[in-house]
């Protein structure tokens, strides 16, 4: 059958081979990303990198955090310079998910920005509903920020990075950090960012077939993260969905590049959040990626991925002083 949506051919080929992703039957979705991610790790190239993990205090009566940290071996900058920090929030809608995820982007943003990169092993709904992950997040990066001297980075160098539901977490990380007076980010990189639990944008609405996400995968996302009776109700707080925070909640808030998928559930509610942001004065970058589907970061020999994977370096190593 012909698909509705005019995707990029080169994506549009890949799709056959990408797993379909259904959490109606959570431990099965696990359990098959779990196969699929197995290898991942020992096949990445690790050249250049030194790939270490890092267990720091949990949130109050939690268990203790993990981060998976990358720090570059070779420097062409002066060795005992103190290094900027992306903090990586990986995705999943809240329910799948860890480091492993994201680790060759990880690796890549390692070495090509000289940087060190921390990524959080954050607690997963439903087991663990809200706030657990954020209060996770939160903690991690405290632990970072408090003991930068001891690990050699920039307290007041480092961008937080998320995709999905990661995303959605790293924008919650802004409001909370700024409200508590914990840690500054001095960015905020949010790809197809999972803002909004009302699912009421056109895009949610129209994109209930769409590849690897859909309405009823965000739906139920939501449902696990907030609780089913809950979701879509006055008392969700703007740390859980950030779409829902006030301009003046926004004001304040470190600049922001927001990248989207045009065909995406997800789509509007980023574009409305960087709006939202511009709106409170926050410097604020959208793009759009044509042709795109929730995930398609996945295909990197994909001409629109690479040049967007391209972009995204050059956006965090310029707030990071790395360009």
């Amino acid at each position: 059958m012909r698909s509705p949506h005019t995707f990029d051919p080169e994506l549009a080929a890949a799709l056959v081979m990408m797993p379909e992703v259904d959490i109606s039957d959570l431990a099965s979705a696990r359990a098959a990303q779990a196969r699929q991610l197995a290898s991942a790790p020992g096949a990445s190239d690790t050249a250049g990198v030194e790939v270490g993990e890092l267990r720091v205090p949990g949130p109050p009566g939690a268990p203790h955090v993990r981060l998976r940290v990358y720090r570059p071996r070779r420097r062409t900058r002066a060795a005992a310079d103190p290094l900027p920090v992306v903090y990586g929030i990986h995705g999943g809608g809240f329910v799948l998910g860890s480091p492993d995820v994201d680790h060759d982007w990880n690796l890549l943003l390692c070495r090509e920005l000289e940087v060190l990169v921390a990524s959080v092993d954050y607690r997963l709904a439903p087991e663990h509903p809200f706030p657990a992950a954020l209060e996770d997040c939160y903690a991690g990066l405290c632990a970072l920020a408090d003991g930068a001297g001891a690990l050699g980075i920039r307290a007041d160098r480092i961008a937080l990075w998320g995709d999905s539901a990661g995303a959605g977490l790293a924008a919650g990380l802004t409001l909370l950090c700024r409200d508590r007076g914990g840690p500054e980010a001095c960015f905020q990189h949010l790809c197809s960012p999972a803002l909004d639990d009302r699912l009421e944008t056109p895009s949610a609405r129209l994109f209930t077939d769409t590849p690897v996400w859909n309405r009823r995968n965000a739906r139920l996302s939501w449902e696990a993260y907030l609780g089913k009776d809950v979701r879509a109700t006055a008392a969700v707080p703007a740390y859980a969905a950030p779409a829902r925070a006030t301009a003046r909640a926004l004001t304040g808030l470190p600049p922001a590049y927001i990248s989207v998928m045009e065909f995406d559930p997800l789509r509007d509610e980023g574009m409305a959040y960087a709006h939202a942001l511009t709106g409170a004065r926050v410097p604020t970058r959208i793009r759009m990626l044509p042709g795109t589907f929730h995930g398609a970061w996945a295909v990197e020999h994909a001409a629109v991925i690479r040049d967007a994977t391209r972009e995204a370096v050059d956006v965090l190593g310029t707030a990071l002083g790395r360009r």
